[in-house]
Order: structure tokens, then sequence, then C-alpha cells
């Protein structure tokens, strides 16, 4: 098939390749326009137009979707047969509906479950043991076009982010090139989402990022699991931020003589770190102090400590 590959990250790569592994044609790559970073002001683009560069694939980079009439008609021109959409921007009815067979989506959720930017993040912030992946065509309202193919999806005890993510992005490539085949051989039964089972999954904000310790260990666990590597749970003490990325729950610690910790209370040793929470206690694993790199807490203690600061 004729095809125009839209994604942003990382995520989107997987998808991209195996569509060009199965011999379809790929007309163009729209991505986000390029942006100036770092105290350099140095240009930087996404890893999807890196990959596009690198196969010889045209880019094009439209600072905005609605009302760009130029940009409309450049789609029009390449004539594609479908539009494939893996982590890219919310497409304008006069955009997604260009195509032949229109455009599709992977979204990494059990649709209609967490509609939203960041689908993934909340099922293990919600300490949810399975999620999914969809593939679903685009309508006008963000994440609610009928399904054409999904998968569930295992969530394990020691998975973040990270590791979901990237075991996402390639089973979502193999969900991609099968709703290709299935329009392309044009046996497809879609199936509408049941609005009534909805939930959403919104942006990350600073404010979801700072841990709690009025909750749960558990709840606190899974925050730091849903956060890391980027953008990161973090605490505040001292008037100084601690990035947390990796933590263990406790139930107590009896073996430490440490009867309980009231929420916010921490306690440390030569090498480990815990706080108190509303139930139970949270043994901080991986940490970052503001202005410093990621360590474990073991390598954090040798130089620092929570409660005087820098140590000399």
């Amino acid at each position: 098939m004729k095809i125009v590959f839209m994604g942003t990250p990382d995520f989107a790569i997987p998808s991209l390749k195996i569509l060009i592994e199965n011999n379809h044609q790929i007309l163009a790559v729209v991505t986000t326009p390029d942006k100036e970073r770092g105290r350099g002001q140095k240009v930087t683009f996404t890893v999807v137009k890196q990959f596009a560069v690198e196969n010889n694939i045209p880019v094009f980079q439209p600072e905005k979707l609605k009302g760009n009439d130029e940009f409309v008609e450049q789609m029009k021109l390449l004539n594609p047969d479908l539009f494939v959409v893996v982590a890219f921007r919310i497409l304008p009815k006069e955009v997604f509906e260009i195509p032949k067979f229109g455009s599709f989506n992977l979204h990494g959720s059990y649709l209609p479950k967490y509609r939203g930017a960041a689908p993934i993040q909340w099922a293990l912030i919600n300490g949810d043991e399975e999620t999914g992946l969809t593939t679903f065509k685009l309508a006008e309202k963000v994440d609610t076009g009928n399904i054409y193919l999904q998968e569930k999806v295992k969530i394990n005890p020691d998975d973040n982010f990270e590791s979901l993510h990237d075991r996402m992005s390639f089973i979502g490539a193999e969900l991609v090139l099968k709703t290709v085949k299935m329009i392309e051989k044009g046996n497809i039964v879609l199936l509408q989402q049941d609005n009534s089972l909805a939930s959403t999954a919104p942006k990350i904000t600073k404010k979801i990022c700072l841990i709690d310790w009025n909750k749960s260990a558990e709840e606190i666990h899974n925050l730091v699991r849903g956060l890391s590597p980027h953008p990161a749970a973090f605490f505040e003490l001292n008037e100084k931020i601690y990035k947390v990325y990796k933590s263990k729950v406790h139930n107590n610690l009896d073996s430490f003589g440490i009867v309980s910790l009231s929420a916010g209370e921490f306690y440390q040793t030569k090498k480990q770190i815990f706080f108190g929470t509303k139930n139970g206690i949270i043994e901080i694993l991986d940490i970052q102090p503001e202005g410093r790199k990621r360590m474990t807490t073991e390598e954090f203690l040798r130089g620092y400590s929570l409660k005087k600061g820098f140590k000399s």
C-alpha cells in the first residue's frame, strides 16, 4: 500500500520499520518541526525524522495541521492509500480524510480505557496488571474512533515506563502491520467503542510527579514505576528536589529496630533510605539529587545525606 506515516518519538520507529520491511511504499513521513534545545540552542529533530532521512524517505514538518491548506495540498498530491499514525499530534478532519482508505492510529491502551496522552504511564501509576494496544480509525473526537484490532499486554511487577513502553512499541508494530493487511484485503469488521467504559489518561504534569507521602507505599511505588525514567517522580526536602527512579515496598522495618515511620518521615542507614507513607514503608533504590546525576542509593549515601545535605 502507498502509506504516509505520521509519528514523532521512538515508540513509532518499530511500526515504521516493519512497514518498510514488508514492502509497503512509504510515500512520506510527517513529524513535528525541528527544535532548538540546550544552552547552545542546537537544532535537533525527531528520531522519526532521523530514521526517514537515513532511509531516503521524504519528510514533512508542518507547524500546524488545522487550517493548513498548503499541507493538505501536499498530502493530496502524494495520492496516498492510507495514513498510519503512531504517537503524533491530533489530526483535523480535513487531513485524516485525505487517503483512499482514511487514517488509523496505534494507541497504547485497550480502548476505550485510557483515552489521552499518557496511557502507558497511567496503567502503571494505577497499578494495573495488564494493559493493551489498539488500532482505530480516526474520528473527529480524540481516541473515539471505531476499532480495527486490539491486543492485551501483561504488565510485569518489575516493569517501569521504559520497559513497558519499549515492549509495547514492538507488539504495536505487529498490530500496525496486521491492520494494514486487513485494510488492504478489505476484510474489515470495525468495532464501535463503548463510551460508558471510557477512562482518561491526561498529560503528565509536574504536579502529578510530586510524591505525596500521605498515599500508600504501593501507590507511591506505582507512581515511581509509571514515571521512570522520564519525567520521574520526585520529592522536595530542605528546599532541594530529589528524583526517584526505583523503589521497593516494605511492610515494616523490624530488622532495623524501627517499629514505624509516619508519612513523610525518613530513616537512613549507610546504604539505604526508607520513607514512611500512609500505609507501609517505601525504600528508595535509585535517586537523583538536584544538580547531580542519577545514582543508586548506596552511591548517593557515600557523598550525601538527606539529613545534612552534602557530606564533606
